[in-house]
Order: C-alpha cells, then structure tokens, then sequence
C-alpha cells in the first residue's frame, strides 16, 4: 500500500493524504518530465544558468504529453520555481531585500495555491494539522536528536567549510533580529513550499520515495544559492528526505516546522558564533 494511503497510526482512516491520480511507475516518460522539471531547478538556482528554463518548460511539456494532470501538476510546480527565480535568493537581509525576498517567497507559495483551489478547482495542497492528537514519546525523542545532531554538526560545517561566509556579519540587534528572523522565516517557508506544494505534487504522481528524490534535488539547489554551498548538500540532502518522511508519517505540518525550526535556531548560533567567535562560545567543532 502506497505511504499516500495508509491508514494512520490512532486507526482512524482518513482520505488518501495527496490526492488523485495515484502514483505511476517509477521509470517512463513522466518520471523523465519530473526529472527535466529538477534538473532545471538545479541550473537555475545551483548555477544561475538561463538554460534551467528551458529543462523546467520542457519538463512541463513533456508531463502534458503523458497526462493532462501531471502536466497540470509540474505546471504549478514551476510556477512557484519561476516566480523565486524572479530576484536573487542569496543571503542578504539589508532592509530592501528582506522584505523584496519575503514577498517573492510569499507569492511563490500563494500563487501557485490560488492556482490550484480557485482556478483549478483542487485541494491536494493542504497545510494539514493532527488535531487532538499529541505528540508521542518518539516524536519528542526525534525533536531531542535533532537539536542534538544540529548542535555538532552545523558548526562543524560552518565553520570548517568557510560557508558562514555566504551570511552577512551581523553586529546592530536590529541586523541579528533581521538575520534571526530571516533564518526561521526561510525555514517555515521551506515546509509550506518545497513539502505541502513540490512534494505532495509529486507524490500524486510517483511513489513516495520517487517523489521525495526529485523533491529533494529541488530543495538542495535553492538552498545551495542560498548559501549552503561546499559539502553542504551531504548535510541537506539527507535532511530534506527526512521531513518528507517526517510529514507524510506525522500528517502535521506544525510537527514538521517543529524540527526544521530548531535546526535553523542552530543554524542562527552556528553563523553568528562562527563571524564572531567571542559571542556564543557553546560549540564544540
């Protein structure tokens, strides 16, 4: 049985979390159009190259060609990876480009959600929350490891790597609040876009792992413009197949946002510590 579509844990069945149509094989045609539309995202974001526009059209195209609805569902896809390519998503939280980003990112998850509800007339992007439910012993447990895993690693990649570099300095409280907020905005953001739009897109279409894959690709390239360059995708990669998990097995996107969170509060500490080591002397590296 599809992730998609078992039953959850309390045995209460529910409706399948993506929607229709169910997932294809993973090989053919559509899995080469999904490709297209990642590979795309990786020339856009991960080299600035122009030629990604054509590997994210022509991926769209092609998913037209062996279905009307994921052709439909790439499209939706793409307009979101359009309208962020639209202005640079590097790290730089002077007044005029933090709230220029803090739209374009905000429009690239709105507009492709009207899109779908209003236009389309569809709901399989959904923000779901696990009412009623609290959080087991092994959800806290997986909150504890990743402060844990966070705390010595991300220093350790900062701070070797070089890559703290790619964030600004900050020294004014109103440029730590701004890298603060920035930080965890991005990380908020990245649940709302890259799991409750990208992916559940694709896992319409393609088996879980399939579409987490492709997700993941996606994911890692926005993050490596963002900043997280050198050996950074050996950390993100594996963190972005994680919360897909993480999502589809809770169904609660504010338990997802939980632990992206407290890996980005570590992220703030990590960069701040790393362009000021005399602040913040906590981390072992």
């Amino acid at each position: 049985m599809p992730l998609s579509q078992q039953p959850a844990d309390d045995g209460v069945a529910r409706a399948p979390m993506f929607g229709h149509p169910a997932p294809q094989p993973t090989l053919g045609w559509g899995a080469l159009s999904a490709a297209l539309v990642a590979a795309g995202a990786v020339l856009v974001f991960g080299f600035l190259s122009p030629w990604g526009y054509a590997g994210l059209a022509g991926g769209v195209v092609l998913g037209f060609a062996v279905s009307r609805p994921l052709g439909r569902d790439l499209g939706l896809v793409v307009l979101g990876l359009a309208i962020i390519s639209t202005t640079s998503m590097e790290a730089d939280i002077s007044w005029p480009h933090f709230f220029l980003m803090g739209a374009v990112l905000a429009a690239a998850v709105a507009v492709p959600y009207a899109v779908h509800r209003l236009v389309l007339r569809d709901h399989a992007i959904r923000f779901p929350r696990r009412q009623g439910r609290p959080w087991s012993r092994l959800e806290w447990g997986w909150l504890a490891f990743v402060l844990v895993a966070a705390y010595f690693i991300l220093p350790f990649y900062f701070i070797r790597s070089g890559t703290y570099q790619n964030w600004p300095a900050v020294e004014s409280p109103s440029e730590i609040g701004r890298l603060l907020v920035g930080v965890n905005a991005v990380g908020i953001w990245d649940e709302l876009f890259f799991i409750c739009t990208v992916f559940t897109l694709l896992a319409r279409h393609f088996p879980f792992w399939t579409a987490n894959v492709l997700t993941s690709i996606i994911f890692v390239s926005f993050l490596w413009e963002l900043g997280y360059r050198a050996w950074g995708p050996l950390l993100t990669i594996p963190f972005a197949l994680v919360q897909a998990v993480i999502f589809t097995k809770t169904r609660s996107l504010p338990y997802t946002i939980t632990a992206h969170l407290l890996f980005d509060l570590v992220v703030f500490l990590a960069i701040v510590h790393a362009h000021h080591p005399e602040w913040l002397p906590i981390f072992v590296y």
